[in-house]
């Protein structure tokens, strides 16, 4: 009998690959950065072969780490960086150009034209989602519209477009020698590319985008019986196992979090900060700039839909801190340096780096350090880049509480930041409500595992998932509602002073 389900989670800055036992506990775990390429001002661009490299190592490494046998593994689960752009061929498998990552903004230009016609919301009703440079669609244009090649042989049915997972799925299982071509809803409703009532591609949105339908990889559930494919002998896994969940990763955290009843929301504190509201099976169309989007499929049940805040830039502003100025070598240091000082000094930071996301949704927005003095130091700046993290959560909780109706009472945390205790208890103080940490923080690659496992029977069901899931830290509000309240004040100020800076 199986002993294990394990998960490739491949993120913005780096790819892991984890075991799990059948009580949800982390048996093995291997991972490994990738290089960030920024080839011009608000471009973001990955290798996809570096990202598949990678995947092949922290696979092997987990595996020889726990000395695993691959065969005691009963299924793998994929998770992603969403919206990040392949477009490869389907007999080498070499991408055409490099990864557009979803941080990229040179689609503003596509996602203006395209706002001439019905606005920015134009296509709301049918995805959930407003015209941003965020999503896959105007993504895969760019590349039809600039990279010699491919339009021809995307018309012929030779170029295969994916998010990260469809790329990592289709080469785990085979590549150009019968690779599945697979996605899931979670990641296909962040296309902008497929109408949520359907779960289906819109040929109408494909024909105003230029998109052959032949380059789209087939919608599947997240956690589908039916099998996306399995691993080849010879390959990083070395055994036949299932391939059988896929979740974008923001989705996957909120299946790790056991987020499974309407109302139930959890928060990923990783390069950027995403917040999901489970809403059930009814897909909810947002008035307070969230996104609506699809949660999870599991088999032939239906699917189960969120409203979403997604804020583009968190951890990664601590990277920008250490890589950018040079203040902290290790982004771990951050909460050393901001403990140096006992408030941020009345310095604020609004990371608008790739423009405003929820709740704003302005793309001309742009990053700017507001209240310095000759009193701030590099104590008080540290400190602004950790709260700035917590306010732009606070404003993607309020609009949440406005949309649903249904004021939170806790907030479920998980991903890298949430063993920055500062930073945690600053957020329960700018929240009111308590901040809840699991046993297991990295909810994303639990979630993906948990989909792959359902899909095979390793666990019976969404309900019995539930007793898996443990608390280990909780932080209860300590600060006064007036200090919280012009703390928030300032926030907002420094926010408006930050948009439509671009011309």
């Amino acid at each position: 009998m199986a002993k294990y389900v394990a998960a490739v989670d491949q993120g913005t800055t780096s790819t892991r690959f984890m075991i799990f036992d059948h009580e949800g506990r982390v048996v093995s775990v291997e991972q490994k950065e990738h290089e960030q390429i920024y080839p011009k001002p608000g471009w973001v661009e990955h290798d996809p072969m570096e990202i598949w490299e990678r995947t092949q190592e922290v696979i092997k490494g987990a595996i020889a780490k726990a000395s695993v046998d691959p065969r005691d593994m009963a299924a793998i689960g994929v998770t992603n960086q969403r919206e990040t752009t392949v477009v490869w061929n389907k007999k080498t498998g070499k991408p055409y150009y490099n990864a557009i990552v979803w941080q990229d903004t040179r689609t503003d230009t596509i996602c203006e034209e395209l706002a001439k016609d019905g606005g920015q919301d134009r296509w709301r009703p049918k995805t959930g989602l407003p015209l941003a440079t965020y999503f896959s669609g105007p993504k895969v244009k760019w590349i039809l519209d600039n990279v010699p090649g491919v339009r021809e042989d995307a018309e012929k049915g030779e170029a295969l477009f994916g998010n990260i997972d469809t790329w990592l799925t289709w080469w785990l299982t085979g590549g150009p020698s019968g690779g599945a071509h697979v996605t899931d809803v979670s990641n296909a409703s962040r296309t902008m590319l497929m109408d949520l009532a359907t779960l289906d591609w819109d040929d109408e949105i494909l024909g105003v985008l230029g998109i052959p339908r032949q380059m789209l990889p087939e919608i599947r559930p997240s956690s589908d019986p039916d099998l996306y494919g399995t691993t080849p002998a010879g390959g990083p896994v070395d055994a036949a196992v299932p391939v059988c969940g896929d979740l974008g990763d923001q989705q996957a955290a909120m299946v790790g979090q056991t987020c499974f009843s309407p109302g139930e929301a959890k928060n990923t504190y990783g390069t950027g900060c995403f917040m999901l509201l489970n809403t059930g099976t009814e897909a909810v169309p947002s008035k307070s700039g969230l996104l609506t989007t699809v949660g999870y499929k599991i088999g032939g049940e239906p699917a189960v839909y969120a409203l979403e805040g997604s804020i583009a830039i968190t951890g990664a502003l601590v990277q920008w801190l250490r890589d950018n100025l040079g203040l902290i070598s290790q982004s771990k240091e951050v909460e050393d340096l901001a403990r140096t000082v006992e408030d941020n000094g009345g310095v604020f930071f609004v990371p608008a780096f790739s423009g405003l996301f929820a709740p704003h949704w302005d793309l001309k927005a742009r990053g700017l350090v507001i209240g310095l003095t000759r009193f701030a130091n590099k104590g008080h700046l540290a400190r602004a880049v950790l709260e700035a993290t917590a306010y732009q959560t606070r404003e993607v909780l309020e609009a949440m509480n406005k949309d649903s109706g249904v004021p939170l009472t806790a907030l479920k945390v998980d991903g890298g930041m949430v063993y920055n205790d500062l930073l945690m208890q600053f957020q329960a103080d700018i929240l009111g409500v308590p901040v809840i940490r699991p046993t297991v923080a990295e909810t994303t690659s639990l979630g993906a595992a948990y989909a792959a496992g359902l899909a095979v029977g390793f666990w019976d069901d969404l309900k019995s998932l539930r007793q898996y899931w443990q608390e280990d830290k909780r932080w209860e509000p300590a600060m006064d509602e007036a200090k919280r309240g012009e703390l928030y004040r300032n926030w907002l100020k420094a926010v408006d002073r930050s948009k439509n800076w671009v011309d």
